[in-house]
């Protein structure tokens, strides 16, 4: 299993923009996808974006498409999210996770910690 630390979440006011960065502990992948999910208050942990480390080819949430952008560094050492437009729904623990291709969280293997973000009016 791979190591995954988030960072770069924060408190945002709504319109505003943060990026997630998530480190794995080597660069070598077991699966053949890395994501993005996060979890609100009181609700089941949704993903939002899954990126194919193969090709580089992403997939978003539709609550997040236009908005969120998923890339990973040409090394390979870094996973990124870039939120923008945040919205007060935005506001979540946001995990990024490393397995099998899709949004659902049961493809996944490994797992950080998670990231806080918090948006406000």
């Amino acid at each position: 299993q791979v190591g995954l630390v988030e960072s770069g979440g924060g408190s945002v006011e709504a319109g505003g923009s943060l990026r997630l960065t998530c480190i794995p502990s080597r660069s070598t992948y077991d699966g053949t996808c890395m994501g993005w999910f996060r979890q609100a208050p009181g609700k089941k942990r949704e993903g939002i974006a899954t990126i194919d480390v193969r090709n580089d080819v992403p997939f978003y949430a539709n609550s997040v498409r236009g908005r969120f952008t998923i890339s990973l560094n040409s090394e390979r050492t870094a996973l990124y999210l870039q939120l923008n437009n945040l919205t007060f729904e935005d506001t979540a623990m946001y995990y990024c996770a490393e397995g099998g291709c899709g949004l659902r969280e049961q493809l996944y293997k490994s797992w950080g910690r998670g990231t806080q973000v918090t948006v406000f009016s």
